[in-house]
């Protein structure tokens, strides 16, 4: 099925001025933030490769970045939760305080969300749940490009601190590199301690 404005068009029909796509990303990482984006898309937005972030490359999706961050009629707001808060927290109450963050960063409130995946309870706001959104709605599709180039751009500049991880490679995900740094290297202050691949590596011997 192709990515478009169908649910969008649904609640504007129903009287909904301002219709929010809300992803996240980095949930499955074993380092760095879980980062969320809402986007806010006008009536007649229309784009011919817009589509799950993961289905895009990178150049493109940087390309896609950019034009929606261009266009004035396009509102963004992003919103993360740190490595802390992931921790103590748990990481699917954090990637939820990640989202509420990137609807309230919109400049208005939107009538309606659209967020990927399955309903979130508690929430503070009424919510339309999409499985699979990203590849369905243009508006969550924009929101889940919008939080991977956020993210991976703070994985790219996290390599610079953290030099020897490969975060400019696996932005945090835990890939066979990923997973051999972390035994030779140690754990840093970017990796989430409550994931077992990272706690395993802090018991005493």
């Amino acid at each position: 099925m192709a990515c478009t404005l169908e649910y969008e068009r649904a609640h504007w029909l129903a009287g909904a001025r301002w219709v929010a796509g809300v992803d996240e990303v980095g949930r499955g990482c074993l380092a760095g933030p879980v980062v969320a984006a809402a986007v806010v898309l006008p009536f007649d937005f229309c784009h011919s490769v817009l589509n799950d972030s993961k289905k895009l490359t990178p150049a493109r999706r940087e390309r896609i970045f950019g034009e929606l961050q261009a266009d004035a009629r396009v509102w963004i707001g992003i919103g993360s939760a740190d490595v802390e808060e992931i921790d103590r927290l748990n990481i699917l109450r954090a990637s939820h305080l990640a989202m509420e963050r990137a609807v309230r960063a919109l400049p208005e409130r939107p009538c309606a969300l659209l967020v990927d995946g399955l309903p979130m309870v508690p929430f503070p706001f009424v919510h339309q749940a999409v499985v699979g959104g990203d590849a369905l709605s243009l508006s969550i599709a924009a929101a889940s490009v919008i939080a991977k180039v956020t993210r991976d751009r703070l994985m790219t500049a996290a390599d610079q601190q953290f030099p020897g991880y490969g975060f400019d490679r696996h932005k945090g995900y835990g890939t066979a590199a990923h997973l051999a740094a972390l035994a030779s290297l140690g754990v840093t202050p970017l990796h989430r301690r409550s994931f077992a691949p990272v706690r395993q590596l802090m018991l005493p011997l």
